[in-house]
């Protein structure tokens, strides 16, 4: 019997995960090839052999664009689609389904439990709603209470796989220096280097069973693992505790936007945050939400209060602001931390970046017009880095007000002042994280 063809709908990242745990040994199937949506000029590679298994893929298997699916599922002759990628509203997720089933081919969303991992050690995960609702603070208040109760922990971050796939199958970062020699991007960057700047230490990669295997056995030791999710994606690990962000500025998000609602439903704990900028009826819809998809989960209030290095530099100047790129993208986020900075610390004004836009930062306002006047990070390669550090330094401003997680000057060089803006998880009230903590840790007789 000829094996059944897939295509894989991807993002590099779940897709190449979903590949792993549902088809790299698997006879029946044959995956013909990876899709690929949302981060720019990540197509036109392979998923290469030593990946995906030289026995039944001895040529690797071809990441093409998405664009064309409906062509390349005639072409292909693909009996199947495998939806494996995140932050997608629900209107546009069966656009993509009916575009599938009308050339012919099944659409298929795996379930988390068919491609979760189950680890020796204990496993909080950390997901969200929707990109940018906040759930980098939260991994990085989640590891510091364990750190307070004596516990070795190792964090694995969702994967951002953008460069030499098979050079990305296991990476470990300890040092800042590790993120040049894995010549990571800045949205690598974004989430590597605020666990690696406190002493923790974090794998990210391609084949999560290998870097499971490896953070359980990491030389510096592990009592427990801390998933660090991406977009608004499921683990790729199976939680013993399993906390879901929302976010009251975008409302509805939870019951609108793929998979975000999944983690909402399978969350012991959810926290809504950014109760300090949202509207009141805004963060009441969430919690009505969240009451009627999973009443049984443990609900924390919490705010992300900014803070900037040098506030001299935003009263009273015209400031250009550079945010996290995901999230204004995809993410679909009107403002981030450091919009929040320019109005709290009173700037003048925020200067428009558009008249200054260079190469693919132009590219990028095209496919993302809402973006508006705020400058999207982007650099998920060396030639968008060279654009984003053109752009900044031609526009017309006193001060970049550095919205982004890593000491931005630190990759490009700025010719203007700037100030970094930083944000921590503050719980508002009862209860608190620390008692969820220290409950895990008692049920898991850490």
């Amino acid at each position: 019997m000829e094996p059944r063809k897939v295509i894989i709908i991807g993002a590099a990242g779940r897709d190449f995960h979903n590949f792993n745990m549902l088809f790299r040994h698997n006879r029946a199937y044959k995956v013909v090839a990876f899709t690929a949506y949302q981060i720019p000029d990540i197509d036109g590679r392979k998923y290469p052999a030593s990946l995906a298994g030289p026995d039944l893929y001895p040529d690797g298997i071809p990441i093409v664009s998405q664009n064309g699916l409906a062509q390349l599922i005639k072409t292909t002759l693909a009996g199947e689609c495998i939806f494996s990628y995140s932050d997608i509203s629900y209107q546009k997720l069966m656009n993509i389904g009916a575009e599938v089933n009308s050339a012919g081919a099944a659409f298929t969303l795996p379930s988390p439990a068919e491609t979760m991992l189950k680890s020796t050690k204990p496993i909080i995960s950390v997901c969200a709603v929707r990109t940018g609702a906040g759930k980098s603070q939260t991994s990085r208040k989640v590891i510091e209470l364990l750190l307070k109760q004596g516990l070795k922990v190792i964090a694995v971050r969702h994967p951002m796989p953008y460069g030499d796939l098979a050079l990305q199958k296991v990476q470990r970062f300890a040092t800042i220096d590790d993120l040049s020699r894995h010549q990571c991007t800045i949205e690598e960057m974004e989430e590597y280097e605020p666990h690696i700047v406190r002493g923790n230490v974090i794998y990210a990669g391609v084949d999560y069973q290998a870097i499971l295997r490896a953070a359980e056995n990491d030389p510096d030791g592990c009592d427990v693992i801390v998933w660090d999710g991406g977009n608004n994606d499921f683990p790729f690990f199976r939680p013993d505790l399993a906390i879901a962000v929302a976010d009251p500025m975008r409302p509805n998000a939870e019951i609108s936007y793929y998979p975000g609602e999944v983690n909402i439903r399978m969350a012991d704990v959810v926290i809504i945050n950014k109760i300090d900028s949202a509207l009141p009826s805004d963060i009441e819809t969430v919690r009505k939400n969240i009451s009627r998809l999973n009443p049984e989960a443990i609900l924390i209030e919490a705010a992300s209060p900014v803070a900037v290095t040098q506030p001299t530099l935003i009263r009273g100047k015209r400031v250009l602001v550079v945010e996290d790129g995901p999230t204004l993208t995809h993410g679909e986020m009107k403002i981030g931390a450091g919009t929040v900075a320019a109005q709290k610390f009173g700037a003048k004004e925020i200067v428009d970046p558009r008249p200054w836009l260079t190469g693919k930062l132009a590219e990028t306002f095209k496919i993302y017009p809402e973006i508006g006047t705020i400058l999207p990070a982007m650099g998920y390669g060396k030639q968008q880095i060279n654009d984003l550090e053109a752009t900044i330094n031609q526009s017309d401003c006193d001060t970049v007000i550095i919205g982004t997680p890593i000491d931005l000057g630190r990759i490009i060089n700025i010719n203007k002042p700037s100030t970094r803006v930083s944000y921590d998880l503050e719980e508002i009230g009862a209860p608190k994280l620390d008692s969820v903590i220290a409950d895990f840790c008692r049920k898991m007789k850490l």
